[in-house]
């Protein structure tokens, strides 16, 4: 894809996402770069995105305004890092920064090194031969994340930990047969293993958890086939990756870290686009496992931050992970040697009927109004391991946002001794058990209703007492407090009361007077149940409420901050609110924690059905009424 901006300029637009054309050149310059070792691995690239002051004033042509590129270079084994930002307008390295201390995200050559390196070692050797294991080419070595724990070893290191799984044929399911018990410790830097751990433990399950098309017949042959049709074309149009769909427009792009990513989110109404989000994101996702023991205690996997969302993505197959008539937007990644490659088919764009969207019969007049709904879908897939992650944007005629999150794959499993009813997790067969845990996910919005100076307000419906003015007994209202500043506005869900968090432009009014707002709807969702103190309560701050709000910093960009990996913890959102900064009429980003607490059943083996999670942004007043009276009425429309 070769975007340009919708004034037909060759530049492009500034919150374009970058080309493969602009990676090379900006890996070029990085090379040419005589501080910079040939041996450096790209950890990772990043739009350095220009600010919205910048965009306020640069030139709409895109000739003005900068585009840079910052990168992560690992030059060691060491724990530091080297960041290099690049202008591709001016064809120079304007930074270079040595980061000591710091961890950036996996590397996969390192990761499949050292699962090399592990089954070299003489101690894993043995471990596997104390369990009949001879074949050692047999066994999968799954790298992990190793954490932060306050370890010797973890100084100056950059550590994983690798668990096992007997694979016997290369079509078995490799969770059904978990090696219990063997836990290495290995410098990924280094390539080295540190330590192999074998605290014993059932044995090697004999069930194979086979999924693939060949395991499950017979089929079901009862189910007709349902095809969708738009034989006109879809009603949204996708220039570069400007997207615009029934009054809706945006700019669309998959990031390496988050994942999808919303730009200058609006809404045409009256003749003119009104802001909505300017930029949306899932900015952060941790796993947290439950699990007390010393196979799963130390899991806690920070999906986005330590391996990608977006360099995870798959490419999405037509009629399989999208239906219907779609439109398909590329992403260009740069591979840790510094190779350009594209993922085809990254994001998926397309419309869907969802049912009645409004409908009334007036029983007087005999008549019958309704509407169909659909919603406009962006959305992307990511492989991270054992699970897979769907991400899905809605947009709704009424002026409504959904962000849905589709967890499947596999669960992480653990062998069972005969007859064991284990702690801390859950049986699934007779020979395994899943262990309970966390998928949590942070959303970042940065709100713009209707311009950049917006407040928030907490919204609980509440009870009133009987008495006097409540003669009934039956009066409860909607009381709003407003949230002033950082600190108080860490909040949790609270379903009881049907909280919500509204934001408003207290400078524009609607027509019944009160100012244009939106609301951020939560879904009954948890925070971390981890202690405070853990090392993940520590490196997850983010996670133990559902509500931050920030003022807008365009260096704040991930919830755990710019290091997770390896990070001793307090970093991202509880240290940038400390400052306890002015939330009153002023450009605003809110963090939305959301997400599952995962307690395993046996129906979501061997392979998970998809379980569902997410938000909702719904106007509040933004509309002087419905905006999606003007959607044409159906056949049977009318009289009855």
């Amino acid at each position: 894809m070769d975007p340009t901006i919708s004034n037909g300029s060759t530049h492009p637009h500034p919150l374009d996402p970058l080309s493969a054309d602009e990676l090379r050149r900006a890996v070029a310059i990085v090379r040419a770069d005589p501080r910079v070792a040939e041996t450096v691995r790209f950890a990772d690239v990043f739009h350095e995105e220009p600010t919205k002051s910048e965009l306020a004033t640069g030139d709409a042509g895109a000739t003005a305004i900068d585009r840079r590129v910052r990168f992560r270079l690992v030059a060691g084994p060491g724990l530091s890092c080297t960041e290099v930002l690049v202008s591709l307008t001016g064809e120079a390295v304007l930074a270079l920064t040595e980061v000591p201390g710091v961890c950036p995200t996996m590397l996969v050559e390192e990761s499949w090194l050292t699962a090399e390196a592990v089954r070299a070692d003489p101690r894993w050797q043995e471990a596997m031969r104390r369990r009949g294991i001879d074949d050692f080419a047999k066994v999968e070595v799954e790298p992990w994340p190793a954490g932060r724990f306050g370890l010797p070893e973890e100084n100056g290191r950059r550590l994983g930990r690798a668990i096992s799984y007997l694979r016997e044929e290369p079509e078995d399911n490799q969770y059904a047969r978990p090696i219990e018990g063997v836990v290495a410790l290995v410098d990924l830097g280094r390539h080295e293993v540190i330590d192999v751990v074998d605290h014993g433990g059932a044995a090697v399950p004999a069930g194979r958890g086979r999924y693939h098309e060949a395991d499950t017949r017979p089929w079901r042959d009862d189910l007709k086939p349902i095809e969708i049709s738009q034989p006109d074309g879809p009603s949204f149009t996708l220039e570069g990756n400007l997207l615009s769909w029934q009054r809706w427009s945006m700019r669309v792009s998959l990031e390496p870290h988050e994942g999808i990513v919303l730009h200058t989110v609006g809404y045409e109404d009256g003749g003119r686009i009104r802001p909505i989000l300017h930029r949306a994101s899932i900015t952060e996702m941790i796993v947290p496992y439950g699990h007390p023991g010393p196979m799963h205690g130390w899991k806690n996997a920070f999906d986005a931050s330590e391996w990608g969302l977006g360099k995870m993505a798959n490419s999405l197959a037509r009629d399989c992970d999208c239906l219907g008539e779609i439109r398909y937007l590329d992403a260009a990644m740069v591979g840790e040697r510094g190779n350009v490659y594209m993922i085809k088919n990254a994001v998926c764009i397309h419309e869907e009927d969802i049912g009645i969207g409004w409908k009334h019969v007036d029983l007087a007049l005999g008549l019958s109004e309704v509407r169909r709904a659909r919603r406009l879908v962006v959305s992307s897939i990511a492989t991270a391991g054992n699970y897979d992650y769907g991400f899905f944007w809605y947009f709704h005629l009424d002026g409504s946002i959904e962000m849905e999150v589709k967890l499947t794959g596999i669960v992480t499993t653990i062998a069972l001794e005969p007859g064991e009813v284990p702690g801390h997790a859950s049986r699934i067969t007779p020979e395994l058990a899943a262990p309970h845990h966390q998928h949590l996910f942070c959303a970042r919005l940065d709100f713009d209703i209707d311009g950049t100076a917006n407040s928030i307000y907490e919204i609980d419906v509440e009870a009133e007492p009987a008495g006097p003015e409540n003669p009934w007994g039956n009066a409860f209202a909607a009381r709003a407090t407003a949230l002033e500043h950082e600190l108080a506005a860490q909040r949790v869900v609270d379903p009881a009361r049907s909280r919500v968090w509204k934001i408003v432009n207290p400078s524009v009014s609607n027509a019944a007077g009160d100012p244009v707002a939106y609301t951020l709807v939560p879904g009954a969702t948890p925070t971390l149940l981890a202690d405070a103190r853990s090392s993940i309560g520590r490196r997850a701050g983010f996670a133990t409420r559902n509500l931050w709000v920030t003022p807008y910093d365009p260096g704040e960009r991930w919830a755990a901050g710019d290091y997770p990996n390896q990070n001793p913890g307090g970093d991202g959102l509880p240290r940038w609110t400390a400052a306890d900064r002015s939330l009153v009429d002023t450009d605003l980003v809110l963090w939305h924690t959301f997400g599952v607490t995962h307690v395993v059943r046996p129906e979501q083996w061997p392979v998970m059905p998809v379980e569902r999670t997410g938000f909702s942004l719904v106007p509040a007043g933004f509309f002087d009424s419905n905006p999606a009276l003007d959607i044409p009425p159906g056949p049977l429309t009318g009289k009855r």
